[in-house]
């Protein structure tokens, strides 16, 4: 995946998370480019580590949750 399509995260601390991955989230948005057609897939890939980044998978306009580990 290219880098305008996938953003990597890590927290140290719980209460960093849900802001952390609302800025994420706005930020692939407004990076987007005009032809994509699917929605965000978010997924904690381990405790605090997490991965937003655009997926087929997922409707256009939509924003899902995934647990990878």
């Amino acid at each position: 995946m290219t880098e305008d399509r996938e953003i990597r995260l890590s927290f140290e601390r719980a209460d960093e998370i849900h802001d952390g991955l609302d800025r994420a989230v706005d930020a692939l948005i407004e990076s987007a480019a005009a032809d994509v057609n699917c929605g965000i897939l978010v997924t904690r890939n381990e405790p605090g580590s997490y991965t937003v980044a655009f997926d087929e998978s997922v409707p256009f306009g939509q924003t899902r949750e995934a647990i990878a580990a």
